[in-house]
């Protein structure tokens, strides 16, 4: 892009409401919401979904194993352990550290988790519908890159490289 195309682009007031960042972001949301209203009846909060199926793939985990896999804060993790504990979906236990604690799926946790991921396939169904597998695998890798290329730069803005 020329010197003159960014200046341009860069006074056009506004870009920001159709640009790439917008379209991840509302297909984001409308994602979520679809998700919402489908599981409302499972009992789950914003967030829980995740670390149901975090602890049915990796089993009993702690609150820093979860947090650094989903890129949130610890604090975050804690008020999920705490809201997920109180509704039955996990058990929580001491982990080898005293101030570390550990969740594990229950019955009731695993059957929340199902409709989740029923819904979750529907979701991908209508998300995808109309393109090709082709297609299904660039999308794919495009936000893998996406996400790297975030990734690459929080780390170097961390480790000061």
């Amino acid at each position: 892009m020329s010197e003159d195309e960014r200046g341009a682009k860069a006074l056009r007031e506004g870009r920001t409401l159709t640009d790439m960042h917008m379209l991840v972001v509302r297909a984001y949301h409308a994602q979520t919401n679809y998700l919402r209203a489908q599981v409302a009846h499972a009992g789950l909060g914003p967030g829980q979904p995740k670390v149901l199926s975090y602890l049915a793939v990796h089993g009993p985990s702690s609150q820093s194993d979860i947090a650094r896999f989903f890129e949130i804060d610890c604090a975050a993790v804690s008020r999920m352990f705490d809201s997920l504990l109180k509704g039955g979906f996990v058990r929580i236990f001491k982990g080898s550290d005293a101030r570390m604690r550990q969740a594990e799926l229950t019955q009731k946790g695993h059957e929340a988790l199902a409709v989740w991921e029923a819904a979750c396939d529907e979701a991908d169904d209508i998300m995808l519908s109309g393109l090709t597998e082709e297609e299904r695998q660039t999308l794919a890798k495009g936000l893998a890159n996406i996400h790297d290329s975030f990734a690459c730069l929080e780390k170097k803005e961390t480790h000061g490289a």
